[in-house]
């Protein structure tokens, strides 16, 4: 009996809490370069945020539609649709226009996308990467 009085406490105590679950914040990388995709999803993953990866520009606005993560990396040159493009997609729809925006790209290119977060060029420093996106979004 007293086994089933501590359960029921322990039931009780959780079930009276204010907080939910907390969220992890979730950042869809897009790139076309497996590596750097592993690299990038590793490196967030291991410091508390959930990711999702995209190896295109169209694969990339599919997945921004349908999951709206608090934050894209994006690559510049890609296959099927270039990543500046893409950001201009996002810039025209209201649904999408708020998403910050770092650009992790090879390619010097600050002025493709004018209003990212960042522009970091590879090879990438992943602790100035890091101090950005928790900059950005916590």
């Amino acid at each position: 009996m007293t086994l089933t009085v501590l359960r029921y406490r322990n039931l009780n105590r959780s079930t009276n809490q204010k907080k939910g679950p907390i969220m992890a914040k979730q950042i869809l990388v897009i790139d076309d370069d497996p590596v750097v995709v592993k690299y990038l999803t590793t490196l967030f993953s291991d410091n508390g945020y959930d990711t999702d990866t995209a190896s295109n520009g169209v694969e990339g606005l599919e997945k921004l539609k349908a999951n709206k993560p608090d934050l894209v990396t994006l690559d510049l040159e890609m296959p099927e649709e270039w990543g500046s493009r893409l950001y201009r997609k996002m810039a025209k729809d209201d649904a999408l226009k708020d998403i910050p925006v770092i650009v992790i790209s090879g390619m010097a290119g600050r002025h493709a996308v004018k209003s990212a977060v960042a522009y970091i060029a590879k090879p990438f420093d992943p602790d100035k990467l890091l101090g950005i996106v928790k900059k950005t979004i916590g």
